[in-house]
């Protein structure tokens, strides 16, 4: 079974996300962790869904858009292992995309 994990980052990045949609997203305070679940699910359900976004030594990181509340995942698969590694979250609308390791 392919197992999920979080960069430190990634997860500084989520709860910094999450708790400002729900102070500032009244009205849908929970749409960013509900897209967030379901794109790690389908990350871990099929690892190489997604756009290839770059590569780090060898590794080809893919990125994923929540539609509603704007994110990009950024994770890479290493099919050895089975892991999905989450390497960051990052608005779409920022001018580029997160350091990646």
């Amino acid at each position: 079974m392919t197992r999920l994990e979080l960069a430190p980052r990634a997860e500084a990045q989520i709860r910094s996300i999450s708790e400002w949609w729900r102070a500032h997203r009244p009205a849908a305070p929970r749409v960013f962790a509900e897209e967030l679940a379901s794109a790690l699910d389908l990350a871990v359900k099929a690892p190489m869904v997604g756009i290839p976004y770059a590569e780090r030594r060898g590794v080809t990181i893919r990125r994923l858009l929540l539609r509603r509340s704007s994110y990009h995942v950024y994770f890479s698969y290493d099919r050895e292992a089975d892991v999905v590694a989450v390497r960051a979250v990052w608005h779409a609308a920022r001018g580029m995309g997160p350091p990646l390791r």
